[in-house]
C-alpha cells in the first residue's frame, strides 16, 4: 500500500516507512512562536534547566498578537519573548521593525519549505502545509520541548482526500473552497486527520488561496491541511528566493502515491460554488451569499485581514471593489495587511489611497482584531463581515456579537452597501 504526502515527510523524518496511527519521534524543523504564547514555553524551558537551545535557527519568535502594545500587560508579555531572543541572540526574532502575522510572514521570508515539520503554538500553524510540510498547532509546553530537545513526539494522522473539480467562477476564492469543507465536514469532521486538496482546481488557485484554504483546515477539527507542490508552488518559491537571497533548506517534495490508503474522500464541484457566508456562532454554518443577501443582514463592521485573508490578493479584491465609492454611513471598514512588505507592496499599488479615500482605517500587521484583543473590537449587537477565520461567540468583542465570515470581495462589497452583498450582483 502506498502512503500519502503526510505518511512520506513523517517517513523521511523518521527514517523509516511509516503509516497513519503510529506514534514517532521526529526532528523539527521550524518552531513558531509570538507575543501571547512564547512566554509560557519560555518559563517552561527555564524551570527545566536548559541553557541552549536544541535548534537556534529553527525557531521563530513572531510578535504578532498585541504589537504595538495596547496595555501594560501586553507590553510585559512582549519583554519577556524581547529578552529571550537577546539572550539567545535569536536569528529569526520578528518585532515591530520587521513585523507581520507569523503565518504569513514567515512564508513571506522564506523560513517555510516543501517537507519540512513545522511547530507552532497558534492554531492555524496548518496555513503552512500549503506549501507541502507537514504544519500543524502545539501546546506552549510542547513547544518548549521541541526548543530543548529539538523534536516532539507525534501520531501520523490519517488522511481525508479532498478533491476540488472545476473553475472557479467569479468571485469565488479559497476561502469559499474551504468554507464549504468545514461545512461539509463540520467542526469535529476531520479531528486528528490530515486534510489533503487535491484535483484540476488547484491550477487556478494562487497561492494566496492555498493558504487560506489550509489555515482553516483546523476549524474542521484537522491535524493539518497540506497542497502537493506544483508549478504554482515552485513559481512561489523562486520569487521567495529572489527577494530573500534564498530559503531556509532545500524543498523535499513528497506526492501522494496512486494507491495511498484514504480515510475518506469528498469531492466539491467548484464551478457550482456561490460565495460561502459562515453565519455565527461557528464557521461549519455556511450558507450561500443569495440567502445571506434576502436576509437583509445590516453590517455595522468589515474586517479585512489576518493570518487567513490579509495578503496582497485581498487588498487588490477589496480596492478594486470599492475604488470611487464610499463605505456605508452607518458601516466601519478596517483592513490589516498580513506583512509590513505587503503593506508597502500594496502603498505602490496605489491600493491603500483607494481603501482610505472609500472610508477604510488601514492598520499595521496584527492579529488584533481577529482575536478580540484590540484594533476593532465589536460592541453590544454588532454585526461584523470579517475575512478572518472564527466567529464563536464573543470571538472580536462582546458576546452578542455576530460575526459572518466571507472573503475579501464580500467583505469590501459589505461594507459599501451596508448589508452582506453578493460582489457578483
Amino acid at each position: 500500500m502506498g502512503q500519502t504526502i503526510s505518511e512520506k515527510i513523517f517517513s523521511e523524518h523518521a527514517g523509516r516507512p511509516v503509516k497513519a496511527g503510529e506514534i514517532v519521534r521526529v526532528d523539527i524543523d521550524m518552531v513558531i512562536g509570538n507575543d501571547i504564547t512564547t512566554p509560557i514555553s519560555i518559563r517552561a524551558f527555564e524551570e527545566s534547566g536548559a541553557k541552549e537551545l536544541a535548534n537556534p535557527d529553527g525557531f521563530a519568535i513572531v510578535m504578532d498578537h498585541y504589537i504595538p502594545a495596547k496595555d501594560i500587560a501586553s507590553a510585559n508579555q512582549a519583554k519577556i519573548s524581547r529578552d529571550f531572543a537577546l539572550k539567545h541572540n535569536l536569528k529569526y526574532f520578528f518585532d515591530e521593525k520587521d513585523m507581520g502575522i507569523e503565518h504569513a510572514l514567515l512564508p513571506e521570508k522564506g523560513l517555510v519549505v516543501p517537507g519540512d515539520v513545522i511547530i507552532g503554538a497558534d492554531s492555524h500553524t496548518c496555513t503552512h502545509g500549503a506549501l507541502g510540510a507537514f504544519s500543524t498547532g502545539m501546546g506552549s509546553t510542547d513547544i518548549s520541548f521541541a526548543i530543548i530537545t529539538g523534536g516532539n513526539w507525534f501520531k501520523v494522522p490519517e488522511t481525508i482526500k479532498v478533491e476540488l473539480v472545476g473553475k472557479p467562477g467569479p468571485h469565488i476564492y479559497g476561502k469559499d473552497i474551504i468554507l464549504e469543507v468545514i461545512r461539509i465536514l463540520g467542526v469535529d469532521g476531520a479531528l486528528y486527520k490530515a486534510l489533503e486538496f487535491t484535483g484540476d482546481t488547484l491550477k487556478y488557485l494562487s497561492m494566496d488561496d492555498r493558504f487560506s484554504i489550509c489555515n482553516m483546515a483546523i476549524e474542521a477539527g484537522a491535524k493539518n491541511g497540506i497542497i502537493a507542490v506544483d508549478d504554482i508552488t515552485l513559481e512561489y518559491l523562486e520569487e521567495r528566493k529572489k527577494v530573500n537571497g534564498g530559503l531556509r533548506a532545500e524543498p523535499k517534495i513528497h506526492t501522494s502515491d496512486p494507491d495511498a490508503e484514504y480515510c475518506q474522500s469528498i469531492t466539491i464541484d467548484v464551478e457550482k460554488l456561490s460565495p460561502v457566508i459562515a453565519y455565527p456562532f461557528l464557521p461549519s454554518n455556511g450558507k450561500p451569499v443569495e440567502q445571506a443577501v434576502a436576509d437583509r443582514i445590516k453590517i455595522d463592521q468589515v474586517m479585512i485581514g489576518s493570518c487567513t485573508n490579509g495578503r496582497l490578493e485581498d487588498l487588490r479584491i477589496a480596492a478594486e471593489i470599492v475604488r470611487g465609492k464610499r463605505v456605508a454611513r452607518h458601516t466601519r471598514m478596517i483592513v490589516t495587511p498580513a506583512t509590513q512588505r505587503i503593506f508597502m507592496q500594496a502603498e505602490k499599488e496605489g491600493l491603500i489611497d483607494t481603501l482610505i479615500e472609500a472610508g477604510a482605517v488601514v492598520s499595521n500587521p496584527t492579529c488584533g482584531a481577529c482575536l478580540g484583543g484590540y484594533m476593532g473590537i465589536l460592541g453590544d449587537g454588532e454585526k461584523c463581515v470579517s475575512t478572518t477565520n472564527r466567529n464563536f461567540v464573543g470571538r472580536m468583542g462582546a458576546r452578542t456579537s455576530e460575526i459572518y465570515l466571507a472573503n475579501s470581495a464580500v467583505a469590501a462589497a459589505s461594507a459599501i452597501e451596508g448589508y452582506i452583498t453578493d460582489p457578483r450582483a
